[in-house]
């Protein structure tokens, strides 16, 4: 089974000011920060690249 990025994803979300807040379908979940921005994390995240793009529309330019 190919390596999950979830919990790498999630911490550094967590970094960055955001929260897990109610809400989101089925799999996914909605993260936000104090600014506003939402973002959807599923929670099965097995894509780098899925990854790299959650983390770049939260406005960080690290990469996995």
């Amino acid at each position: 089974m190919p390596k999950s990025f979830y919990r790498d994803i999630t911490r550094l979300l967590s970094a960055r000011g955001f929260s897990k807040v109610p809400g989101g379908k089925g799999s996914h979940e909605k993260w936000k920060n104090g600014e506003g921005l939402t973002l959807t994390v599923p929670r099965n995240l097995y894509s780098r690249h899925t990854a790299n793009a959650i983390l770049k529309s939260s406005g960080s330019d690290e990469r996995l």
